[in-house]
């Protein structure tokens, strides 16, 4: 496996990029009824998805990842059913046959397509690493809450439910060995409702399995999603071995690895609502501090603007610099060249070039945080996916749609090669890792 131990080290330190086979637990239904059981991540499913995923199918993985409460009946007392229902669920399933473990360790390789789109890369078990090793890297910041819920869960079910997705800069070996094996039959093909198909083939000759690890070994690997996953599986592991029982599977974690100058992921921008703030006052304070210029016609009866023409002048401005879209949905301006005495003090001067020059660094800690002078924090600037929702969003409640051009994986990649962190919701990759394809049971 490539494991060594430090002498003063409490768990494993790996070699460097380790990524080892495992034998998944893969649903036994195939095509459409395989797909009806997958999800989307837990994190970007709301209430409503949440309950018509379960409406799709008895089976559908929602029910691990995101299990409901038992009632007092089935389980009185216990504040923390929940997790228990899960683990409970994931051993019916495996009993039944619902879910099948497959009979030799493998690599995966994953094939999401979507509008012409291919995105490639490996699934196996991740050898953990602190980000001081500079092997994993993490490029956003963690909360308490999500990792506590993830890590219940964990300990509960013994399984990571859902990879975490890694990018790295590839080309060799490990790369070739993925681009035969796409030339194959492959055991998975499924198309889910959001537009997507995927393919899943399994590598399991000694031989691939070691060009691949020889050539991921000294490589390192960005987190594009999963950083409170990554959080998760690294506190689980602690807690395993502060319990005395050594090394063993939690010593690694489920991971999605892309080689990101292959087939990368697509890159969108996260936009901006910001409330509490009209959109004459934020023009007249970014006026002197940024260049200013009107969007829109002056006359107009508050109809809807056009969030697609918005987003094609913000990414014409943005070639030439930062550049930013405000609007209230009914009006908009674009921000353009912010003033150098401006930058001066609100980035920080210790905080590298590629964290100082990021447009979500600018836009956070100059224009919401100096220009506004506004607390950065949720309820004050919240987060949407698409532009529509942002602008929605600042129509209804009163406030400003700030959009944003996405940021490019060179800039992610720098920022955290430079051990830094960016502002938090600054990247969208996708298309994100399905829910309930590939399985990895801790045992």
């Amino acid at each position: 496996m490539r494991l060594m131990v430090a002498p003063d080290a409490a768990v494993p330190v790996p070699a460097g990029l380790v990524l080892a086979p495992f034998r998944a637990a893969r649903f036994t239904a195939a095509g459409p009824d395989l797909a009806a059981l997958t999800s989307p991540p837990y994190d970007v499913i709301d209430e409503d998805g949440r309950t018509a995923l379960e409406a799709a199918a008895e089976h559908n993985v929602v029910r691990l990842i995101l299990p409901r409460d038992l009632s007092p009946a089935e389980s009185p007392g216990e504040p923390d059913s929940r997790y228990d229902r899960a683990a409970r669920t994931l051993r019916e399933w495996l009993d039944a046959g619902i879910l099948a473990r497959d009979e030799a360790p493998a690599l995966y390789v994953y094939e999401q397509e979507q509008d012409g789109h291919l995105q490639r890369g490996l699934v196996g078990a991740l050898a953990l690493a602190d980000p001081d090793a500079g092997i994993v890297l993490p490029h956003e910041n963690t909360m308490a809450g999500p990792v506590s819920d993830r890590l219940a869960l964990t300990r509960a079910t013994a399984a990571n439910l859902e990879p975490i997705f890694l990018l790295y800069d590839g080309g060799g070996p490990a790369s070739q060995v993925v681009a035969a094996a796409v030339t194959t039959p492959p055991i998975v093909d499924a198309h889910t409702d959001d537009g997507v198909t995927h393919r899943i083939w399994a590598i399991d000759d000694p031989a691939q399995l070691e060009t691949i690890a020889a050539d991921l070994l000294p490589r390192r690997a960005v987190i594009a999603d999963g950083h409170h996953r990554y959080a998760t599986y690294r506190h689980y592991q602690a807690e395993r071995h502060a319990a005395g029982d050594g090394a063993g599977a939690w010593d690694f974690g489920l991971t999605f690895l892309v080689d990101a100058t292959a087939n990368g992921p697509q890159v969108h921008a996260i936009h901006r609502a910001v409330l509490g703030l009209t959109l004459a006052d934020a023009v007249a304070r970014a006026e002197g501090a940024f260049t200013v210029r009107r969007l829109t016609e002056a006359a107009g009866a508050g109809a809807p603007v056009d969030p697609a023409a918005l987003l094609d002048e913000l990414a014409k401005a943005g070639h030439d610099g930062h550049a930013f879209v405000i609007s209230d949905d009914s009006d908009a301006y674009l921000l353009t060249a912010p003033a150098a005495d401006l930058l001066a003090r609100a980035l920080p001067a210790d905080r590298s070039a590629a964290f100082r020059g990021l447009d979500v660094t600018v836009a956070h800690l100059a224009l919401i945080t100096n220009v506004w002078g506004l607390e950065d924090r949720v309820g004050v600037v919240d987060y949407y996916h698409d532009a529509p929702a942002a602008l929605a969003a600042a129509r209804a409640t009163g406030g400003v749609a700030l959009l944003l051009n996405p940021t490019p994986v060179a800039d992610v990649t720098a920022v955290a090669g430079a051990a830094e962190r960016m502002p938090r919701k600054s990247t969208l990759f996708t298309p994100k890792p399905r829910t309930g394809l590939l399985i990895r049971p801790l045992d």
